[in-house]
């Protein structure tokens, strides 16, 4: 089972952007899920910033900025998976 690492608490639309509120640490180049009810899909972290600042890995705490390619919708899981 994949571990849950945050929440998605906001959606930037023309930027294709998702500030997530951690519960566990991210790293770029982690494989993430995202889910909310039925729909989900993985994706690779390629960009991460906290504050408008890129950085290599985010942790417990920290609202953290990343891109993906879909539509994250608010309140969506965000998951680790090995």
């Amino acid at each position: 089972m994949p571990k849950q690492i945050g929440t998605v608490t906001h959606w930037y639309d023309k930027l294709g952007v998702a500030v997530i509120k951690l519960t566990g640490k991210l790293s770029k180049g982690d494989e993430i899920m995202v889910q909310k009810g039925a729909e989900e899909f993985e994706e690779k972290v390629e960009s991460l910033q906290i504050d408008h600042k890129a950085v290599v890995s985010a942790k417990k705490g920290d609202d953290a900025a990343i891109k993906l390619s879909q539509r994250a919708k608010e309140g969506a899981a965000v998951y680790i998976v090995k």
